[in-house]
C-alpha cells in the first residue's frame, strides 16, 4: 500500500490531437473520466478553470460559482476532492501575448478576471490552491517587453490574488520554454525569488513538473528537494521526458527509471504528503494509443510509482553511509542499479 494520495487532471485523458495532426481517439465525457479516476484509486482531481466551468467567459460571477457548486456535488458522489484550480490563460484571444504580462492593460485585466474566478471556483470546490502555469508569460521577441517590467507584473498579479482571498495559496508551475521562447519563472529557483517578493510569501510556492525540470537541463529530484528545503513544495506533477525537446508528458519513469526512483525517494524521505499534499500526475497517452487503452498511461504511472516506492522502502541507508565514508561511490551506484534491477 502506498503512503501517498494521488491526483490527476481530466486533460490527462485526451483525444490525441497535436500540433501536426488531428484527433486519434474519441473524446470521453467528463463524468465518465471522473468515475474512472475514482475506480483507479485517485483521491483528487486537478482542474483548469474551464474544466470546472466550460465556456467560463459566458457566465456571470454568481453563475460560475453556482456551476462550481454543481461540480462539487459530482465530486462528492465519487468520493473525490479537488486539489487545485488553474486559470487557463493560454487559449483565449486575450492572452495571445501573455496574460499577467501582456502589454495590453485590457488583456491584463482579463487575466486577473480569470484568476479571481479560479479562486472563486476553488473555494466552492473546497480547495485552497490556485496553480499558475505561466504558459505565455514572457516574450517571443526579446525587445518586445522588459523582463524587469514583466517580472514586476507577475508579482503584482500574485499580490492581487493574495489580497482577493486571505486563505488562498498560489502555486507557480515553472517551465523554461514552450510555448513561449523567453519565459519568466523558468525554474524552481525563480519561483522562490518571486515568492519572496510577494506580500505574503507563506502562501506562495511551487509545483515541480518532472519534464519541465528536464527541459531546463535540471534534475527533477534536486528541484523537488530544493523546494522542500525551502518549505515551498505545494504539489508535484510527475511524468517523464526523452531529453531536452518539446514537453512530452510521458508516463512516469518510462525514460529515466533511476531519476524517477530519486524523485520518489526525496518525497518519501522528507515527509511529502504528511500535510495533505497529493502526488499529481501530468501524463499523456502516446498519440497512436487505441481508444480502449485511453487510461493505460495513468495506470502505468501509478504502478511504476508504487513499485519505486517499494524500492525506496528497501534502500539500505547503513550501506549508503559506509559507501560515502569510504568514497565508494561506484559501489553505491551499483547498489542502486541492482536494487532497481532486482539483482541480489
Amino acid at each position: 500500500m502506498s503512503k501517498f494520495k494521488f491526483s490527476v487532471g481530466p486533460w490527462n485523458v485526451h483525444p490525441g490531437a497535436d500540433s501536426y495532426g488531428p484527433e486519434t481517439r474519441k473524446d470521453i465525457p467528463f463524468e465518465e473520466k471522473i468515475k474512472k479516476f475514482a475506480e483507479m484509486g485517485f483521491s483528487a482531481i486537478q482542474f483548469h478553470d474551464d474544466d470546472a466551468v466550460p465556456n467560463i467567459n459566458d457566465y456571470t460571477e454568481e453563475e460560475i460559482k453556482e456551476k462550481a457548486r454543481d461540480l462539487k456535488k459530482l465530486l462528492d458522489q465519487y468520493g473525490l476532492a479537488a486539489e487545485f484550480v488553474a486559470p487557463r490563460l493560454w487559449m483565449d484571444e486575450h492572452t495571445a501575448d501573455g496574460g499577467f504580462m501582456s502589454t495590453s492593460e485590457e488583456d491584463r485585466e482579463y487575466a486577473m478576471w480569470r484568476a479571481y474566478r479560479s479562486i472563486d471556483i476553488a473555494r466552492e470546490l473546497g480547495c485552497d490552491m490556485v496553480v499558475l502555469w505561466l504558459a505565455r508569460e514572457g516574450t517571443l521577441c526579446a525587445e518586445a517587453k522588459s523582463p524587469v517590467w514583466a517580472t514586476k507584473m507577475l508579482i503584482e498579479a500574485i499580490n492581487k490574488m493574495l489580497e482577493y482571498d486571505p486563505a488562498i495559496r498560489i502555486c507557480i508551475e515553472p517551465k523554461p520554454n514552450e510555448p513561449i521562447d523567453r519565459s519568466i519563472c523558468g525554474t524552481m529557483g525563480h519561483v522562490m525569488a518571486v515568492s519572496a517578493a510577494t506580500i505574503d510569501p507563506s502562501r506562495v510556492g511551487g509545483n515541480l513538473e518532472s519534464a519541465h525540470a528536464i527541459l531546463a537541463g535540471l534534475d527533477p529530484a534536486h528541484e523537488i528537494g530544493f523546494a522542500m528545503a525551502m518549505g515551498k513544495l505545494m504539489t508535484v506533477h510527475l511524468n517523464d521526458q526523452n531529453g531536452i525537446k518539446y514537453d512530452q508528458d510521458k508516463s512516469f519513469g518510462v525514460e529515466n527509471l533511476r531519476a524517477a526512483f530519486n524523485q520518489v525517494k526525496v518525497l518519501k524521505e522528507n515527509g511529502y504528503g504528511d500535510h495533505g499534499e497529493y502526488v499529481g500526475l501530468d501524463v499523456k497517452a502516446m498519440r497512436t494509443t487505441k481508444d480502449e487503452d485511453s487510461y493505460k498511461h495513468l495506470q502505468n504511472s501509478l504502478d511504476i510509482f508504487r513499485a519505486l516506492e517499494a524500492k525506496v522502502d528497501k534502500f539500505d541507508y547503513e550501506f549508503q553511509k559506509k559507501c560515502v565514508e569510504n568514497r565508494d561511490f561506484e559501489g553505491l551506484e551499483m547498489y542502486v542499479m541492482k536494487l532497481l534491477m532486482g539483482i541480489e
